[in-house]
């Protein structure tokens, strides 16, 4: 069976997360709806991330194993004509690497941005895809103290209670934070992240950014290991999973 790797981008707005669930619009659901609309197969394809309901991609991974060989394009086009209605479209389609290519087990790191927009009027065109928080924050601060959570630790503070991975331990390769206008970006790289962790880890910043946190209440609350220790959850509407790598 031909395996194809597609890369999504989607507002996760109006859909109950990534993942496929009985009578809740989902990301996947649209997906496995516009393949079986084209193809006439009903197939279950896979992801390098299950989003959270509200969060967003401009590069989630996807591949589908469908039994005819279709041509790429038609692939693409024929799944975007079925998603026109929907807040998800294929952005490009190629044949996977290799039969035992898989898009979340090959991935070998995952990227996420967090948007937020630091001003007091709030948004309207940006509504849902950021998280307006008025009070100045100061940018420079925020990736100061950013940088305790770099490398190799144990995130149970920053992991929610609902977090089914085996271990709270985790490699934080990338933690920035810069200022664009009226915008704040924050760019977590990871080979991969705990459930909320880039969700907790920006919240717990914004603290710091807002004058209430320091650098080093940011680390005492790491090496506490207490999930009662992380600082706000930040809001989904602001989080994009950015980006996917394959070495």
């Amino acid at each position: 069976m031909p395996r194809y790797k597609l890369i999504i981008e989607y507002d996760g707005t109006a859909y109950n997360g990534f993942q496929a669930q009985p009578d809740q619009p989902t990301v996947q659901g649209a997906l496995e709806a516009a393949i079986l609309a084209f193809s006439g197969e009903q197939v279950r394809i896979a992801a390098a991330g299950r989003t959270d309901t509200g969060v967003h991609a401009t590069a989630q991974v996807i591949h589908a194993d469908l039994e005819r060989d279709w041509s790429v394009d038609t692939v693409l086009n024929a799944m975007n004509a079925h998603l026109v209605k929907q807040d998800v479209c294929v952005l490009s389609a190629e044949p996977a690497p290799d039969p035992e290519w898989h898009a979340r087990f090959s991935a070998t790191g995952r990227g996420y941005l967090y948007r937020i927009l630091n001003r007091r009027p709030q948004p309207v065109l940006e509504r849902d895809r950021v998280w307006h928080v008025k009070k100045t924050l100061d940018a420079e601060a925020m990736h100061h103290a950013a940088q305790v959570l770099v490398g190799l630790h144990d995130f149970t503070t920053f992991r929610d209670v609902g977090c089914q991975s085996k271990s709270p331990v985790k490699t934080l390769d990338v933690a920035r934070v810069s200022r664009f206008g009226e915008e704040v970006h924050l760019v977590f790289q990871a080979r991969s992240f705990l459930h909320r962790q880039v969700r907790s880890m920006a919240g717990t910043l914004v603290e710091v950014g807002l004058g209430r946190w320091t650098a080093h209440d940011v680390k005492a609350a790491l090496e506490a290991k207490d999930r009662a220790r992380c600082g706000p959850v930040a809001p989904s509407a602001g989080l994009y999973l950015s980006g996917v790598r394959y070495d």
